[in-house]
């Protein structure tokens, strides 16, 4: 039987540190390099590395790591800012590529 009282989370693959909720996943659509990865609202237990211009699939964006608080993985990155119009919507957003997330509390 579920547990209705805990949410769905994805959590660190290497240390099984807790990085955000199911509810907060916008697209299951995006790319990173080779891979897919997953646009989330909002993330915790991460760091943020420096802010750099980055081209992307989907033209030039402010992008910063993100790291995994407790074992330092590289997971993804979160847009910091979009220059084209029709991208804004990505800005405060995270990416966790997917191979680097597990399921828990599934």
């Amino acid at each position: 039987m579920e547990d209705l009282g805990r949410p769905r989370l994805y959590s660190c693959f290497r240390c099984r540190n807790s990085l955000s909720r199911h509810d907060d996943i916008v697209s299951k659509d995006f790319q990173s390099g080779n891979n897919r990865a997953f646009l989330f609202s909002h993330a915790m237990n991460i760091v943020e590395g420096p802010k750099e211009d980055r081209n992307l699939i989907t033209g030039l964006h402010t992008v910063a790591d993100v790291f995994c608080s407790d074992c330092g993985e590289l997971l993804g990155w979160k847009y910091e800012r979009a220059y084209e119009e029709s991208q804004k919507y990505k800005e405060g957003k995270i990416i966790l590529e997917k191979f680097k997330i597990i399921k828990d509390n599934w």
